[in-house]
């Protein structure tokens, strides 16, 4: 009678273990999806085009006696 309620608990943890798994799995592909989609619409092109904007502003200041 023992080894009932241990062989249903080790099914139980056997399942559970399958579906912590299947989660984890379609986590990491949403994450994957998303992040790689915000790339592609230029997530980071705009800190970029900014920092050179910045910087040639900086620059037309310099040029005409201004300072930065």
């Amino acid at each position: 009678m023992a080894e009932q309620p241990k062989k249903g608990r080790q099914q139980a943890e056997g399942q559970l273990e399958k579906v912590a798994e299947n989660i984890r799995g379609k986590f990491e592909d949403l994450l994957k999806g998303r992040f790689a989609d915000r790339i592609k619409d230029g997530l980071f092109a705009d800190q970029v085009d900014r920092g050179i904007d910045r910087g040639r502003a900086d620059v037309k200041r310099r040029e005409q006696g201004g300072s930065v």
